[in-house]
């Protein structure tokens, strides 16, 4: 079976709000990509996300657009999922995977935020780079919340 996930979260904000939190380069390097987003997620484009915490860039290649509703893009696979005792990050593999992130408004005024990511070769090591980004997304999806209805930057300090 080929490895993949989807986590979900609810965010005290409008799904227009959200939306633009994570497509937006100044508002996703507010709480997200702390070392910068040079662009923003438009069908076609290919951006780089950059990490404070992490040395390189990762190009994010975009796929699908939907306004406040859904996001489709592709990027390097890790295959050893895991950062070494250096800090650096490992060579991608020579595929992408693909991330799919949808937005729903809820009757509560709040929205619900699915991501899936899949694309993954049967490995073990790229078993162990699936679980290493959903827990990746998992923290997004914390620091989006953190950040939208409180302020917080959650990623600030966490893995220095």
């Amino acid at each position: 079976m080929k490895p993949s996930f989807r986590i979900a979260g609810r965010i005290a904000r409008p799904v227009s709000d959200v939306f633009e939190a994570v497509v937006n380069p100044d508002r996703l390097s507010a709480y997200f990509t702390t070392g910068g987003a040079d662009g923003r997620l438009e069908p076609g484009v290919t951006v780089h996300w950059a990490f404070s915490e992490f040395p390189g860039r990762f190009p994010v290649k975009v796929d699908r657009v939907e306004k406040d509703s859904l996001l489709v893009f592709r990027w390097a696979a890790q295959e050893e999922g895991e950062v070494s005792s250096t800090g650096k990050m490992p060579e991608p593999a020579s595929y992408d995977t693909v991330v799919t992130m949808t937005f729903a408004a809820l009757e509560d005024g709040r929205t619900l935020v699915t991501i899936h990511e899949e694309g993954w070769r049967e490995t073990p090591g790229a078993v162990k780079a699936s679980y290493g980004n959903c827990e990746g997304w998992t923290q997004m999806l914390c620091a989006l919340k953190a950040w939208l209805e409180h302020g917080v930057n959650l990623r600030e300090g966490f893995y220095e």
